[in-house]
């Protein structure tokens, strides 16, 4: 093609004609293959790919790196008798204001902490306990079998809560959505399980305080929690600033909002 478009006439000028095409076309591959690798990309749903740090996967959204998952092997942990105290879990429980009707959804369920002691409080209504771990709820389903008969499990996916469109009065998410690999994609489904006007209780390590023990990816600020929440269509209705380590968000599905597909 550049033969056709520019045939030089002698042997000089093909020289010439030569040396410049070395210029304008091999030096600068070469320097683009010379220059730094980088790894990171942006997919499709708005996430970032780069290189993970320690404890996390690699993968940003919104800014912040989502912190690697804590297995069923750490059951244990969720259960130590130091917890209630540690995390005034009782307190926490006693903010969220249930009612007995309450339909209520314990998104990363992990050991069920959350859905045992919620359960005697919403008589009329029902826990519904979430994870992706088929592990965590055998675990759940075992000591439902013989105190409860108003606790359900659902097997997630890293995308998707499987929870019935407009069935939830109440999500609650303790130190668990950081982990989330798809934190849009389940955001969605987690918005579209909340009836009209249901509320979404959002607990996580307080990333403001240096002074609480846990690990950097394992915490979330106020307002990183806050920008994450408003893409999705909820509502930020208070922060409760009663539990020792972390924040208690409250957010609110507005009662005439779409359901986002």
């Amino acid at each position: 093609m550049i033969d056709f478009l520019f045939r030089p006439r002698n042997s000089t000028a093909r020289l010439h004609f030569a040396l410049v095409m070395l210029v304008v076309l091999i030096i600068p591959v070469l320097a683009v293959r010379a220059q730094p690798f980088s790894r990171e990309a942006f997919s499709a749903e708005g996430y970032q790919m780069s290189t993970p740090s320690r404890d996390g996967i690699g993968k940003r959204y919104m800014g912040r790196e989502i912190s690697r998952v804590m297995g069923h092997q750490g059951a244990s942990w969720l259960e130590r008798s130091s917890r209630e105290q540690e995390e005034r879990t009782d307190l926490m429980i006693e903010e969220l204001n249930l009612q007995e009707d309450d339909v209520v959804a314990d998104i990363g369920a992990g050991t069920g902490y959350f859905t045992f002691r919620i359960s005697p409080l919403v008589p009329k209504g029902m826990v519904i306990a979430v994870d992706i771990q088929q592990e965590m709820l055998d675990i759940i389903e075992d000591r439902a079998e013989d105190s409860t008969d108003n606790v359900v499990t659902i097997l997630g996916t890293v995308a998707n809560t499987r929870l019935p469109e407009a069935s939830v009065d109440l999500i609650l998410l303790v130190d668990a959505y950081h982990e989330f690999s798809h934190p849009r994609e389940m955001g969605q489904s987690m918005f579209r399980a909340l009836k009209p006007g249901g509320r979404f209780a959002l607990v996580e390590y307080r990333e403001e305080d240096p002074t609480v023990p846990i690990k950097p990816l394992h915490k979330m600020s106020e307002v990183q929690a806050k920008k994450e929440m408003e893409v999705l269509g909820l509502q930020w209705q208070e922060t409760r600033t009663s539990l020792p380590q972390q924040h208690l968000m409250l957010f609110a599905k507005p009662v005439d909002k779409i359901i986002r597909k």
